[in-house]
């Protein structure tokens, strides 16, 4: 599904998830948008960006995970129909993949590129130190924000690339674009 707006997808998200248990991956796209707390109205939202009083992020995770309904954003989306991303803790790439009734993809139109080499580009020069640089990291990437060093430091968040050819076998997905600059 296309929007011109993110006001437009969050009611159309809001619309279609009720009295659902909803996980949420890590995202600068969904804290944008607002979708968090329009869907916490009238669902159970589970998303380690919010954490519970007395609750741990594995704890909050975990509930994600387990979730009916699934949201995320990814890294970069190809033209050709790859999507792309990379995760440090490999809950979001782990939740996009399997495991729940479905799954929606939230993506601004800066994601969008020509091809895979393109979208892998992306994810790994542009995304990833935006995000390095935003978490705090002692990386090269996020002191530079230039592009990826591919290096071994403890503080990495590039740990597990994913790449999605096809809609798995299971579950239902849905892609929604914006046409706004939405997230890194």
């Amino acid at each position: 599904m296309c929007f011109s707006s993110s006001e437009e997808a969050v009611k159309y998200i809001d619309s279609h998830v009720d009295g659902e248990t909803v996980g949420f991956g890590g995202s600068v796209t969904l804290e944008q948008i607002g979708l968090y707390e329009a869907l916490s109205k009238h669902n159970t939202v589970y998303w380690h960006q919010r954490i519970p009083d007395g609750k741990t992020s594995r704890e909050v995770r975990l509930k994600a995970n387990a979730s009916n309904i699934y949201i995320s954003s990814v890294n970069a989306l190809a033209e050709t129909g790859e999507i792309i991303n990379i995760d440090g803790n490999c809950n979001r790439v782990a939740s996009i993949f399997y495991g729940h009734e479905k799954v929606y993809l939230v993506i601004g139109k800066n994601k969008l590129e020509k091809d895979y080499a393109g979208a892998l580009y992306r994810a790994r020069n542009i995304a990833s130190p935006l995000n390095a640089k935003r978490v705090g990291a002692k990386t090269p990437c996020a002191v530079k924000g230039d592009r990826c060093y591919d290096c071994k430091s403890k503080e990495r968040i590039c740990r597990g690339l994913s790449v999605l050819w096809a809609k798995p076998m299971t579950g239902e997905f849905e892609v929604i674009l914006i046409h706004e600059k939405l997230g890194y």
